[in-house]
C-alpha cells in the first residue's frame, strides 16, 4: 500500500553503516524506504537492532546517511533541517531535567532557551495531564510521569510532527496507559506522531499506520487493519471431546486442521457455523468454537519468520554527535 497524501515523513534508499573494532563495516540501515502521512499516529515497528533509533538519528540530523534521500515536510534534510526544524519535536533517550525544580519551573527555563512563549508552559502540562502536578519536584515523578514532561517539553514551540523513540521503555503498565493515551491525544489534535517501538502489542492500540522493519529494511506498510487483514487467514480455535476423529472430518473438507493441545486449530473454512454443521452431521458436537483473533505482533512473526534476531549496530565516533532529548530537533 502506498500512502497517498502529504507525507510528513519520506526517505528512499536509506543507508547508514558502523564500522566494527576490526574495521569491518556493520550495516544497520539498508535502502530504506519509509513514509509517514501528515496526521494521526505512525508505528514505526521492528525489534531492537532493526535500525529504528539510527533512522530517527539520520531524520534528526544527529547522524549523517551513506546513501539515500529524507524528506521532512517536503523539505530535503539535513540540507533544509533549519527550515522545518521549528515544526518537529523530538525524545531520543531520557531527557535531562533539574531534580530538585518544579515542573513548571523546568519548562519556563527550557522556553526561555529556546524562545518559545512562557505562557505555554501551563498549556502544554495541561496538554499531558501533568496540570495538578505542575508545582511538584520533578524528583518526586514517576517514570510515566517524567516521560509525558519530556512530551510537553517537546509541544512548546506547538510541533507539527512529534517523534518518539521507544517512550514506554521502563514503564509500568499505567505509565504505558498514560503515554498511549498522551500520544493519541496529541494524534487527534491534528499534530503527526512517529513512534519507535519494538512492543507492537502496544502500538496496534493507538497507531493509525505503521511501518515493520527488520534488519534495516522495510518489509510492510500500512494501516493496521490492512496488515492484519493480509496475513489473517480464517483461524477457529474448536474444543471437541475426540479431537482426533474431528481432525479427519474436517481435513476432508480441504481445510487445514492443527492440534492445539486437545483443541484444534482450523484454517479455510468459511465460518463457525460451517464447521459445526460439518461435526454434527458425523454425530460429533463442539464444546468451544472461537474465531482466532490475528493481532499485529502475530503479523509481525510471520512477515520476519526466518530473518533472525535483529543486532543492534556499534556506536561509531564519526558519525555519532550525542543524543538529543525533549526539544528533540529544537
Amino acid at each position: 500500500m502506498a500512502f497517498t497524501g502529504e507525507l510528513a515523513v519520506s526517505t528512499r534508499g536509506l543507508r547508514k553503516t558502523y564500522r566494527r573494532r576490526n574495521g569491518s563495516r556493520q550495516v544497520a540501515v539498508e535502502g530504506l524506504d519509509l513514509d509517514v502521512p501528515v496526521g494521526g499516529v505512525h508505528g514505526f515497528l521492528g525489534p531492537n537492532g532493526a535500525g529504528k533509533t539510527t533512522t530517527i538519528r539520520m531524520l534528526l540530523g544527529l547522524v549523517k546517511p551513506d546513501q539515500g534521500t529524507m524528506r521532512v515536510f517536503d523539505q530535503p534534510v539535513p540540507e533544509r533541517l533549519p527550515d522545518v526544524v521549528g515544526r518537529v519535536g523530538a525524545i531520543v533517550e531520557q531527557p535531562k531535567f533539574f531534580p530538585s525544580f518544579s515542573a513548571r519551573r523546568n519548562l519556563r527555563l527550557l522556553a526561555g532557551g529556546i524562545g518559545a512563549d512562557p505562557k505555554l508552559v501551563d498549556v502544554v502540562l495541561a496538554d499531558v495531564g501533568l496540570a495538578d502536578r505542575a508545582r511538584d519536584r520533578y524528583k518526586s515523578y514517576s517514570l510515566g510521569m517524567k516521560q509525558r514532561l519530556a512530551i510537553a517539553a517537546t509541544l512548546l514551540k506547538d510541533p507539527d510532527l512529534l517523534i518518539f523513540d521507544e517512550p514506554t521503555n521502563g514503564l509500568d503498565p499505567a505509565g504505558i496507559r498514560e503515554i498511549r493515551e498522551t500520544m493519541r491525544g496529541l494524534a487527534d489534535r491534528g499534530k503527526t506522531v512517529l513512534v519507535s517501538s519494538h512492543i507492537l502489542a502496544e502500538v496496534e492500540q493507538v497507531a493509525d499506520t505503521v511501518s515493520i522493519v527488520a534488519r534495516g529494511r522495510l518489509i510492510a506498510h500500512g494501516t493496521v487493519a490492512e496488515l492484519i487483514g493480509s496475513q489473517a487467514a480464517t483461524t477457529i480455535r474448536v474444543g471437541i471431546e475426540v479431537p482426533g476423529t474431528a481432525s479427519d472430518v474436517l481435513a476432508a473438507q480441504g481445510w487445514t486442521v492443527r492440534r492445539d493441545g486437545q483443541h484444534l486449530l482450523v484454517e479455510g473454512a468459511p465460518g463457525g457455523a460451517r464447521v459445526t454443521e460439518v461435526l454434527a452431521r458425523e454425530g460429533l458436537y463442539v464444546d468451544e468454537l472461537v474465531p482466532v483473533r490475528v493481532d499485529l505482533e502475530s503479523v509481525f512473526l510471520e512477515l520476519t519468520a526466518g530473518q533472525g534476531p535483529g543486532t543492534r549496530p556499534p556506536e561509531d565516533p564519526e558519525h555519532t554527535h550525542g543524543r538529543r532529548a525533549a526539544g528533540g530537533a529544537a
